[in-house]
């Protein structure tokens, strides 16, 4: 609140929009969310957990917190009669955690792939599973409800100093790395690509965006951008791709290509809008 705080004096906030302010809300309480959000047209979804002791990085009761948080956040968007459109931030982790031994595996991962909940629960991959749970519980809610969703899942967000400041969500998404790295997987997105993203999703919902969407714009495919990226987290390369050198041939690939088609119509609309 300190920093929303910080926003609203200096006038950050209301430059283009003099009617935003920051309001405090409890994801564990439906009735805190509903006067948060009332009066609003649209909702973004977007909130993170931390470990409490900053050890484990993201344990497995927090993956329960989280889906019965965004239970809640579904429901009283429901019951907002403000509230037109939802925009959920899933994972990117919720579609490629699949069972390898399936023999219909698609080699491309894109916005209809889901991750294999067994598969999450007995690699202890807890962030993916929270993300993975609350994301379908989401979708239940809404087609129940009658609630316009739309759910995004980015790589492993990136950006000035993001690291430092979200420690949890970084550490819990990179658990897994080597796996992911060496199949191809491994992908990142700015933060401010990333926030770009949900409000063009959310400005398009009432025309053409629909269903779920994946979002990078980078793709770890080497040990010196492997070595990079460690460097940037402050975590030893091998972490994310071993000890040995490798020769480098991903076995799946990632495709935002739905998204990426919708941004472009919406900015070229934007534009002639101008």
């Amino acid at each position: 609140m300190e920093k929303l705080r910080e926003l609203e004096d200096s006038g950050e906030m209301s430059r283009s929009n003099n009617s935003i302010k920051a309001v405090m809300a409890k994801l564990t309480e439906i009735e805190s969310l509903l006067e948060a959000f009332e009066g609003c047209r649209g909702v973004f979804h977007t909130s993170a957990f931390t470990d409490p002791a900053g050890l484990s990085g993201y344990t497995k009761s927090m993956a329960e917190v989280e889906v019965k948080a965004g239970e809640n956040v579904i429901m009283a968007c429901s019951r907002t009669p403000s509230v037109r459109n939802c925009v959920l931030t899933s994972s990117l982790l919720a579609c490629l955690w699949r069972d390898a031994s399936t023999q219909d595996l698609s080699p491309v991962i894109n916005h209809e792939s889901w991750s294999d909940e067994s598969l999450c629960i007995d690699k202890k991959l807890w962030y993916a599973l929270g993300k993975l749970r609350a994301e379908k519980a989401a979708w239940r809610i809404a087609k129940e409800r009658g609630l316009k969703l739309v759910t995004i899942c980015p790589g492993l967000i990136t950006g000035p100093d993001f690291f430092r400041r979200n420690p949890t969500a970084t550490i819990a998404y990179l658990k897994g790395a080597r796996e992911m790295f060496a199949d191809g997987l491994l992908a990142t997105v700015d933060v401010m690509k990333l926030a770009e993203a949900h409000a063009c999703l959310l400005e398009a919902m009432n025309k053409t965006a629909f269903g779920r969407y994946i979002y990078f714009d980078h793709v770890i495919d080497g040990e010196k951008e492997a070595d990079k990226l460690a460097k940037k987290i402050g975590m030893p390369a091998e972490k994310i791709c071993g000890n040995e050198s490798i020769n480098f041939l991903a076995r799946f690939e990632l495709s935002n290509k739905k998204l990426l088609n919708l941004m472009s119509r919406t900015l070229r609309s934007c534009y002639n809008e101008r």
